[in-house]
């Protein structure tokens, strides 16, 4: 996904949220969109649940229909191919001494760096939560 799209789904990310909601109210899901996360080149759908593969349809039908979207770089929605993960709680928001969010290329490096997650294969990005909306805290998933 490009820039461009992620700023043109960011800036209206909260009709976004509502509008997913509806759809996948109409077909009974009980998954419901909490928020969606921007990343540079690319956003994160966060739901409240697992989803299945038919909530990602209607998920993919929606983002495809958005206005002034570049469907030629948009990827396939997809769920973690993992059974095994690692969560890692209590990492700051902010890369220190910055102003910028960390990121999965962050994430990424530290554990490149890092002697504890030799011969690790990450099978799909770590997925960077924030704790709250609120909070400057981050809950990091990775699938491993």
């Amino acid at each position: 996904m490009s820039k461009a799209n992620v700023d043109n789904i960011m800036v209206f990310s909260a009709n976004h949220i509502t509008n997913i909601n509806k759809m996948l109210k109409t077909v009974k899901s009980k998954v419901m969109i909490d928020y969606i996360h921007p990343e540079t080149t690319k956003v994160t759908i966060i739901s409240n649940m697992v989803t299945s593969q038919s909530d990602l349809q209607v998920m993919k039908r929606y983002v495809k229909n958005i206005e002034n979207i570049i469907l030629d770089n948009i990827q396939v929605l997809r769920l973690p191919q993992s059974k095994s993960f690692l969560k890692i709680i209590g990492i700051p928001y902010f890369v220190k001494d910055t102003n910028s969010p960390i990121t999965s290329d962050n994430i990424k490096l530290i554990i490149k760096a890092n002697y504890i997650f030799n011969n690790l294969t990450l099978t799909s990005e770590p997925r960077i939560i924030k704790a709250s909306p609120k909070s400057n805290i981050v809950v990091i998933w990775i699938d491993i």
